[in-house]
């Protein structure tokens, strides 16, 4: 499956999170990235955090700093939260957000956490091994199945709230043999802090 920008997202998100990701998705994508997620939290007041990738699903620390140089004054006009905040850009990290088809195509064979919005099979939350994927579903091989029964379960992404990697010593290595090949330094977030004034420029900091 190849690069598509506009590839469709599968990820529970709240009013104000959908509201911010309509408005951040095209900025974004007119440099080339995709919109991972967004997510708004009460960390240090509020923080928003936007994470997004490029083709290869890096994002380093230029990414960040060129999506939020791009993202902060759009941000200011829309005005979409009435209160100080705090703007995180950064990269999807190791055990990534799992959001579209083919984040799953790409992580068959690694292990996953998913969170379904309505039960399926008696249950909503599931983890194990992300055994296929196509357009439409995910299955996941469940470790703990009971004996006798199938342990693979067909999820449709259609209900998917959450799904991630969990990190294993498989993907961990992974990561450092692509860290050799392309440099990221991984943790760093790029933080932009918005002050709740319309007259006053937005202060960036590393």
């Amino acid at each position: 499956m190849g690069f598509d920008l506009n590839e469709k997202r599968y990820i529970k998100e709240t009013g104000l999170e959908t509201r911010i990701a309509r408005i951040a998705e095209p900025v974004a994508n007119d440099l080339g990235y995709a919109l991972v997620r967004v997510k708004v939290t009460q960390e240090n007041g509020m923080t928003l955090q936007i994470m997004a990738e490029d083709a290869e699903g890096r994002f380093t620390i230029e990414d960040c700093e060129r999506l939020s140089k791009d993202l902060s004054p759009v941000l200011d006009a829309e005005d979409p939260i009435d209160r100080e905040y705090h703007l995180e850009v950064s990269s999807p990290g190791i055990d990534r957000p799992l959001v579209r088809a083919r984040d799953f195509i790409a992580h068959v064979g690694d292990e996953a956490k998913v969170e379904l919005t309505d039960m399926l099979d008696g249950r909503k939350r599931f983890r194990g091994l992300i055994a296929a994927a196509d357009d439409e579903s995910v299955t996941i091989a469940l470790p703990d199945a009971a004996k006798g029964t199938d342990p693979n379960h067909r999820l449709p992404l259609a209900l998917l709230a959450e799904a991630k990697l969990v990190m294993t010593d498989a993907l961990l290595h992974r990561a450092r043999v692509d860290q050799e090949a392309f440099p990221i330094d991984d943790d760093a977030d790029i933080e932009t802090v918005l002050l709740d004034a319309d007259d006053v420029t937005p202060e960036e900091t590393e």
